[in-house]
């Protein structure tokens, strides 16, 4: 079972167990996170996709760490100026690990709701 989330501005595809890298988040290590922006859900031989997020569907997560990823060189040069500038950046990032994707099944009576309304 697989599922794609939107978290942080990217879309990342998420198994469960996986330990997944994302921007930086501001919860602390240890502490539960629930990604509520579901794209689509496939359980092997069904794959739902939402419009644009399914329905009833979460992600859950548990923050591992914080971290800074590698150092890039940032090097802005202008030719035949002697404009030449030097700088590094490092991006930091949350480690965490899925623990749970799970749709929660939606009632014959809001399934019927919803069809209606469509």
């Amino acid at each position: 079972m697989y599922a794609i989330i939107e978290a942080c501005g990217k879309q990342y595809k998420v198994s469960e167990g996986d330990e997944v890298f994302l921007e930086k988040l501001e919860n602390a290590e240890g502490e539960k996170v629930v990604f509520e922006n579901v794209l689509l859900i496939s359980d092997g031989d069904k794959v739902k996709v939402g419009t644009p997020t399914v329905k009833n569907a979460k992600v859950e997560a548990t923050v591992v760490s914080h971290g800074k990823g590698k150092k890039i060189v940032v090097f802005k040069y202008k030719a035949k100026k002697n404009e030449r500038k030097k700088q590094g950046h490092r991006q930091p990032y949350t480690k965490v690990k899925i623990e749970k994707i799970s749709q929660r099944a939606s009632t014959k009576k809001s399934a019927a709701a919803e069809e209606v309304a469509e």
